[in-house]
């Protein structure tokens, strides 16, 4: 989220290239770049067979392979009216180079579309299935396929903008890449979102890299196809309930979520990790006003509903009304925003200290930044900083109506917002409250928000919600807030600020809620 009437243009900045010292060419990058590859020549696909129909995954082993250097592209619009366009990043004789894919290569940030061609015939030889696939070239379990390929690669798992499922509409620049000689799935079913079924038989599959891609990444014809023989064996409810039981994990950890429905269970199942002690730093009475700094900024609130209140041991209607809604407060500085807390002996509130860092990244110094709390209620139970953001619903005069109880915050990387920004951390190691916000045991907490990535709170609770029950109908404006009160050291305030305009109507017992477009997202 960012600043009133700038949320967009304060991002649109890191949208251009060559201010990342990255060339704009038009020749087509080096040969090789990439190539397709099968692991093994067959593979058997299960299909579940049962009373409300039948449906088939194909898990085919057809990987994209990176030639000897990385396969980087990057995906940026330069305001939210524009259209997203997508440049190879090509290393020649150390300089970089960024070449625009060929049209219509992107429509959103989900990968590039139409890469790849799937044909399914079957034992006779007759076609059964043509298609054409989506390809995101970022995939969590990406290895190296090669003993001479590096050690680690930097791109990050997901192409769209949150590390978890879902994730805000207001993506500005994201990273796509696979390490030279590291692999990527590619994407084996229809991207049409309709039902997909083979019958059980026998088939041969193959995949060609479209021609466009072929041409543009400059693979030769032996290594832009792959072909898979494929034998389909029916299987029953039973049968996938009783495979699925014997290979079940005896535990399971807590995973991406910032919408504080399942908090609770994360936090009690998964060890937290959580800073070491450490001695608590001499607090500078003033920030540093020279060096690297974070920038913090407001997207406009995303997912808003309208929902009725329901009573929480019931589960009944009490006749409350709330208006629900995403905030993403993200970081566009040139420095991440690193919160330490120090446990008070015996309480249940910690000191919390600002570090900085010099161009190099090495530590300089430290400030005082407020509090952490525990968090003790259900859905919660753990460390909330309490000087981060602060959401307000006002009128249409933009004076105070309803504030929000969300009041802390546990900061994690939960969504990518521009990974194109100089130093922007492309694999974020907090990506959700389990490695973030500390168990009641701990001594000390630190808290995360990298360069390029934003903090997400859907406000899916009473309580953490604009209770509008006595609300006039007319306009609203959801205002989001970060660094409220200004403890922060960050790089300007001016854009800390956004606003979404929401429009209340209907009865008292039958209320309505319309959400206007902003930059032409109803997200």
């Amino acid at each position: 989220m960012t600043g009133k009437r700038r949320a967009v243009v304060a991002g649109a900045t890191t949208l251009v290239l060559l201010g990342s010292g990255i060339g704009v060419a038009q020749a087509a990058p080096a040969p090789g770049a990439i190539s397709l590859v099968a692991a093994t020549k067959s593979v058997i696909a299960e299909r579940y067979v049962g009373d409300e129909g039948s449906g088939i995954y194909l898990d085919l082993g057809v990987n994209v392979i990176a030639g000897k250097s990385p396969l980087e592209i990057r995906t940026t619009r330069t305001s939210y009216q524009s259209k997203i366009v997508a440049r190879q990043i090509v290393t020649k004789n150390g300089k970089k180079t960024a070449v625009k894919l060929p049209a219509g290569s992107v429509s959103d940030f989900s990968g590039l579309r139409n890469f790849t061609t799937i044909t399914i015939k079957n034992s006779a030889g007759k076609v059964v299935k043509k298609y054409q696939t989506d390809f995101c070239p970022n995939t969590y379990d990406s290895v190296r396929t090669r003993r001479d390929a590096p050690a680690q690669t930097p791109y990050p798992r997901y192409c769209a903008g949150r590390t978890s499922e879902g994730g805000n509409p207001f993506l500005l620049g994201s990273v796509w890449g696979i390490q030279a000689g590291w692999n990527a799935g590619i994407n084996p079913m229809p991207t049409n979102g309709k039902a997909f079924d083979l019958a059980a038989g026998k088939y041969q599959v193959s995949v060609a890299l479209n021609p466009a891609y072929r041409k543009f990444f400059k693979v030769p014809v032996k290594s832009a196809t792959a072909s898979v023989a494929v034998t389909v064996v029916n299987v029953t409810p039973e049968q996938k309930a009783a495979s699925a039981a014997a290979v079940a994990p005896k535990t399971t950890p807590g995973g991406h979520n910032h919408g504080e429905g399942d908090e609770s269970a994360q936090i009690s199942d998964y060890l937290p990790q959580f800073r070491a002690p450490a001695s608590r730093p001499t607090a500078a009475k003033v920030a540093p006003k020279t060096g690297p700094r974070p920038d913090l900024r407001s997207l406009p609130a995303w997912g808003i509903s309208l929902e009725k209140g329901r009573n929480e041991t019931t589960g009944q209607v009490n006749g409350r009304w709330y208006v629900n809604f995403g905030a993403t407060v993200w970081n566009a500085g040139s420095s991440p925003l690193l919160v330490d807390g120090f446990r008070r002996t015996g309480s249940e509130l910690m000191d919390a200290y600002q570090y900085v860092f010099d161009a190099k990244g090495k530590q300089v110094g430290s400030f005082a930044a407020g509090t952490m709390e525990w968090d003790k209620r259900e859905g919660h139970k753990h460390w909330h900083f309490t000087d981060f953001a602060r959401y307000d619903l006002l009128k249409a005069d933009k004076k105070l109506a309803v504030r929000s109880g969300k009041e802390a915050f546990c900061l994690a990387n939960t969504d990518a917002v521009d990974y194109t920004l100089k130093s922007a951390k492309w694999r974020p190691e907090n990506t959700d409250l389990s490695t973030a916000c500390g168990g009641n045991t701990a001594v000390a907490v630190r808290e995360v928000l990298d360069i390029g990535n934003g903090d997400t709170y859907s406000q899916d609770r009473p309580g953490q919600s604009f209770d509008v029950t006595g609300l006039a109908n007319g306009t609203y404006y959801i205002r989001v807030k970060a660094n409220p009160v200004g403890k922060l050291s960050e790089l300007s305030t001016k854009n800390n600020i956004s606003y979404r305009k929401i429009v209340l109507g209907g009865t008292k017992t039958a209320r309505t809620l319309s959400v206007p477009a902003v930059y032409g997202i109803r997200g």
